[in-house]
């Protein structure tokens, strides 16, 4: 490929000549380069970008997969899906996105989460003792990290804690769901190493990046389902609620130098402002399920959503890029993508 420009995970360069082995790796990045013999693509006014990540969506068959791959997202981070066949099935599929997944996430009895049909009863964490044994499932499983559901009513602190020393113990991260301001607070005091979603209660303030400073903990907004989910409870008439504390907090961190991930919570369907009476509280679990059953981004499209809602919190073009490619790759120790090197 002659004269295309190439953001290689890190910065953008001038036209260039990008050589592509048989393989389909990457041999040569270079005004320089050439090849006898080789095919010439001349690629003015194109872009090569490495493959995408989404750091935050769900898994719903070869489907999901595909159309990811249809956006340029190469790589899907799955943070739920049950039962274990679900992802069994779909590793090694060749022509279609990669992933990773959780597997199941943790929460516990009386949880919003925990309402919804199906849900695993090993995954109802009540007590610390059971903990360890969750872990242990997840880990046979094969997951390659463990998922928390933080939002109240939910996990208690001392649950939280050992949740995440257990997953630790294995040397596996642990991402933390968080919609709610105190969440965050109990997954940040647990040491969770990513809190996924920004909260729609009250934006994290200056102490809360002190925090996440100084234990390392990566955030994924997920700002497209926020602003969704936002939208559907303020139509529903629920005080308190803003995408405002959401886009406030992403803005917060990432000027504080926190790690910000670019992260939809993709699954299925799209936007639609028709709902059912919600009840008068974002903790109503019976409208919460209705709500995410209404305002889930859709796979692949909704990430170039989410890059432009981070750029509008405040990362630079190259930023948001870097959230999507490079800085998700480094966070989730994704070696071999994320960048485009010879």
């Amino acid at each position: 490929m002659t004269n295309t420009r190439v953001f290689d995970g890190h910065s953008l360069s001038a036209p260039t000549t990008v050589v592509v082995q048989p393989d389909g790796r990457i041999g040569d990045v270079s005004a320089d380069a050439v090849v006898v013999g080789a095919a010439v693509v001349n690629a003015e006014g194109t872009v090569l970008l490495p493959g995408l990540i989404d750091c935050h969506m769900h898994l719903k068959g070869r489907e999901s997969l595909e159309t990811l791959a249809t956006y340029g997202v190469t790589t899907g981070l799955d943070m739920a899906t049950w039962p274990a066949s679900q992802f069994q099935s779909l590793r090694g599929l060749r022509g279609v996105a990669d992933f990773r997944t959780a597997g199941m996430a943790a929460t516990s009895q009386g949880s919003t989460h925990s309402r919804i049909p199906t849900y695993p009863d090993v995954a109802l964490v009540d007590s610390p003792d059971k903990a360890e044994r969750f872990v242990e499932v997840q880990v046979a499983d094969g997951v390659d990290y463990i998922k928390i559901i933080a939002d109240l009513p939910g996990p208690t602190q001392d649950v939280l804690d050992a949740l995440v020393a257990a997953a630790h113990a294995r040397g596996l991260k642990v991402i933390a769901h968080a919609a709610l301001y105190e969440a965050v607070r109990m997954s940040l005091a647990a040491g969770a190493d990513m809190i996924t979603h920004a909260p729609l209660d009250r934006a994290l303030d200056d102490a809360t990046a002190e925090t996440m400073l100084a234990q390392g903990t990566v955030f994924i907004p997920t700002l497209t389902m926020m602003k969704g989910v936002a939208a559907n409870l303020t139509a529903a008439g629920v005080p308190g609620v803003s995408y405002a504390h959401a886009h406030e907090s992403t803005r917060a961190m990432h000027a504080a130098g926190v790690p910000v991930l670019a992260g939809t919570d993709a699954y299925i369907g799209s936007f639609t402002r028709a709902s059912p009476p919600y009840g008068e509280s974002m903790h109503d679990e019976d409208a919460y399920i209705g709500l995410l059953e209404r305002a889930m981004p859709p796979y692949g499209e909704s990430m170039h959503d989410e890059l432009a809602l981070l750029v509008d919190a405040g990362l630079s073009t190259a930023e948001a890029l870097r959230a999507a490619t490079s800085t998700a790759a480094h966070a989730f120790s994704l070696d071999d993508r994320g960048a485009i090197t010879p």
